[in-house]
């Protein structure tokens, strides 16, 4: 009989607020699909109602963000994990913005670091902007670092969460009403190259699904958004090249119905062999 496959699913999803996620419906979804990694963005609860909230993980990594009820970030395993790391050590600017956790596991499939990332929304013009940028120039440094790690160690690493920055005009619905606006300011979208080419790392959702609209992954809760499925992908999982050529499926998990959403994101579930 043949041996089977070592697998690895990763699931990431912005909640929203984790305990609202729950009381819409999030466990059921996280049931069926049984994710060996969880990858949380906007958690906006402290600690241990996190820990509440997720029974079958028995290791969390969660940093909060300093003003409470906003942000949160947070990687679930059921591996243990031999390292944590909250925000950039050469920016200590996002320490306390729960925007950056990543961990070290050695997983069925290899070592490998997982980060779960909430990147700004912004505004033009504003304070939110800059930091926004700043952000973005930030993970321009740890992407590079992490993809030297894969390449001298062997250590592949998968970068994942809400991005707010719909790449190309394929990640937008309403692309051309949305020129000029963050989430696709030329800037923005600039560092998206720049991760993709420069750097190497791959976008999994566009690897499989090719030269298409979408899938999209986030809707506004307002009006037929949804129903019309004028969206936004700006749910992402990025992964380094040897972790890009492991991976076997991705699939954005759009609820059946409006009623069915357990969040405004749709969760972003990926499976990697050995």
């Amino acid at each position: 009989m043949p041996a089977k496959k070592k697998l690895l699913t990763v699931a990431t999803v912005n909640v929203n607020g984790v305990r609202a996620a729950v009381r819409r419906g999030m466990h059921p979804w996280l049931a069926e699909r049984d994710p060996d990694v969880l990858l949380l963005q906007e958690v906006r609860a402290p600690d241990d109602e996190l820990r509440k909230a997720l029974p079958g993980y028995p290791h969390v990594a969660h940093t909060e963000a300093a003003a409470k009820g906003r942000a949160g970030v947070a990687v679930a395993t059921r591996a243990e994990f031999s390292a944590v790391r909250i925000g950039f050590a050469h920016d200590p600017h996002f320490e306390t913005s729960g925007r950056w956790v990543e961990v070290d596991v050695d997983t069925a499939i290899g070592p490998v670091t997982l980060v779960s990332a909430y990147v700004h929304s912004g505004e033009v013009g504003s304070p939110q902007q800059d930091d926004k940028y700043r952000f973005l120039d930030a993970m321009d440094v740890r992407l590079a670092e992490l993809g030297r790690a894969a390449q001298d160690t062997g250590r592949e690493a998968l970068v994942a969460g809400d991005l707010n920055v719909g790449h190309t005009e394929r990640d937008i619905r309403n692309w051309k009403g949305n020129r000029g606006k963050a989430g696709f300011l030329e800037d923005e979208r600039a560092h998206f190259d720049h991760w993709f080419g420069d750097l190497g790392w791959v976008d999994t959702q566009r690897r499989v699904a090719g030269d298409v609209d979408g899938p999209y992954a986030w809707w506004s809760w307002r009006g037929q958004a949804f129903d019309r499925d004028t969206g936004w992908r700006i749910d992402y999982q990025l992964v380094t090249p040897g972790l890009a050529e492991r991976l076997q499926t991705v699939r954005t998990d759009r609820a059946a119905s409006y009623a069915e959403r357990f969040s405004d994101h749709a969760p972003v579930v990926a499976t990697y062999r050995a």
